[in-house]
């Protein structure tokens, strides 16, 4: 008894000790983000309460002047391009490689291996002049391009899923006529619901926290995503730690309110596609 005590005290100790490494920085810039410039300047500790706790000024000029609705609608857009893309991408491709046989399959599986393990900026100088060459860069359609084309994990959690669905549907599907186009449009797509919310959270998050791609693509203010208008707050606002953390609050927010809802397929996502 004396030792599952321990042991439980040391998870709980684990796992508070957790928490306040994730909650504390968040904290504080929450409560930055409610103080003005007077109490910013004062020399206040970074955990110390705001004297209107219901100061909303920062939030107001963080959206107007930084042009958060216009950063919001250039990634909702890059978001539903490039979730779409990969969920349609990664779906056909693991469909073919685990109903179809062909020659070097293995070697096939062995080359996403690699290339999910290659670090992607070893390869920008070339991916950069491929995207110039298109006449896509400075567009929208750039990260969109690179967001679908780079995602092996997507295809090997579609792949887990597949593997799980009887070939016995394949055939009766097949008996009855249908092409294998049709099998994956009418039987294998629609079995993939678990894999597609747990691919669309992941990637999600991924894209909308990017801050690499668009910084380096989208150059023009006006194609600004989230990321880079608020690295863009560091010109006129450079030494306004509260109207920064306003920001940062700004885009935190719609990511911490989806992952909260929507946790529970990332993790139901996972453990089915691993165990069937």
């Amino acid at each position: 008894m004396t030792r599952r005590a321990v042991t439980r005290a040391l998870v709980y100790l684990s796992l508070a000790g957790a928490a306040l490494v994730v909650l504390l920085p968040l904290t504080v810039v929450l409560l930055t983000s409610l103080k003005t410039s007077g109490e910013m300047a004062d020399g206040s500790g970074a955990l110390a309460l705001p004297d209107d706790p219901f100061n909303l000024d920062n939030y107001v000029t963080a959206f107007q002047d930084g042009r958060m609705l216009l950063a919001f609608g250039n990634t909702a857009f890059v978001l539903l391009f490039a979730i779409g893309g990969t969920v349609l991408i990664g779906s056909m491709a693991a469909y073919a490689i685990d109903r179809f046989a062909f020659r070097m399959k293995k070697l096939v599986l062995a080359l996403f291996l690699v290339a999910a393990l290659v670090p992607g900026v070893t390869t920008q100088v070339a991916t950069f002049q491929i995207v110039n060459s298109l006449g896509m860069f400075d567009s929208l359609w750039a990260p969109v391009l690179l967001y679908m084309g780079t995602d092996i994990v997507s295809i090997y959690i579609f792949l887990q899923f597949i593997r799980s669905i009887p070939i016995s549907l394949d055939e009766a599907a097949r008996v009855e006529g249908a092409n294998a186009f049709t099998i994956y449009r009418k039987i294998i797509f629609p079995l993939l619901r678990p894999a597609i919310a747990t691919v669309v959270i992941v990637k999600g998050i991924t894209v909308y926290n990017d801050f690499y791609i668009p910084f380096l693509y989208l150059p023009s203010e006006d194609l600004g995503v989230i990321s880079t208008s608020l690295f863009r707050f560091k010109g006129p606002f450079g030494a306004h730690w509260e109207t920064i953390s306003a920001g940062a609050v700004l885009v935190i927010l719609p990511t911490l309110i989806v992952f909260l809802l929507l946790q529970r397929f990332i993790y139901n996502g996972f453990t089915r596609g691993a165990t069937k």
